[in-house]
């Protein structure tokens, strides 16, 4: 069925994906991390159910950081006269386009707006890196220390929030948990070789 083959790509629960697919969307998402991030299609769906609060022409289709901000500003702003609300950590999440981020959002639209519970609402705080599928390849083929932070640290992150300490922050954070990765993968196979990650110097990215 072709719902089931959209829970394939989209990586959302069958619920979910039958649910949207019900709203007749102004285009069906199906890159959800590219999707959702400006939140055009939140602004869509929430409209269906509160038009007034969310009048679709007021959104940008636009993908800039700008028109990304603008759109979540005013959903924000809508959604807490109706007294609902969505997780900060998601919704930045999902405007930089973070692994899982855009998922788990839809999630919490889709709970919010049915009264119906979807597991990974209720689960714990996620990280939104790619942590995921760097575990999915052969060690050698894994990101090195630099490249894990160009991963988990878009350009937009970075001129959403310009300051150089809270971006330095952030790179060291993903840094630590690189190498504590690595540390994990030593002690489980201390014959393989070293990357030489440890050498790796903050100040040059």
């Amino acid at each position: 069925m072709y719902y089931s083959q959209c829970h394939t790509k989209t990586g959302l629960p069958r619920e979910v994906v039958k649910w949207l697919q019900s709203l007749d969307l102004s285009f069906y998402p199906k890159n959800v991390r590219r999707d959702f991030s400006n939140g055009y299609l939140v602004a869509e769906i929430f409209s269906y159910y509160y038009p007034q609060d969310f009048p679709e022409h007021s959104y940008d289709k636009g993908t800039s950081l700008s028109a990304k901000q603008k759109n979540w500003s005013k959903i924000q702003r809508a959604l807490q006269k109706q007294n609902l609300h969505l997780r900060k950590e998601v919704v930045d999440g999902t405007i930089h386009c973070k692994p899982g981020a855009a998922e788990l959002l839809v999630n919490e639209v889709y709970a919010i707006l049915t009264n119906q519970r979807i597991m990974d609402v209720q689960s714990p705080e996620r990280d939104f890196t790619d942590q995921e599928y760097q575990e999915l390849l052969p060690t050698l083929a894994r990101s090195t220390a630099s490249k894990a932070i160009k991963n988990n640290l878009s350009i937009t992150e970075i001129m959403a929030e310009p300051n150089f300490s809270t971006n330095q922050r952030k790179a060291e954070l993903i840094l630590h948990r690189h190498l504590e990765h690595k540390a994990a993968e030593r002690a489980l196979n201390p014959g393989g070789s070293p990357r030489g990650d440890t050498n790796f110097l903050l100040g040059q990215i």
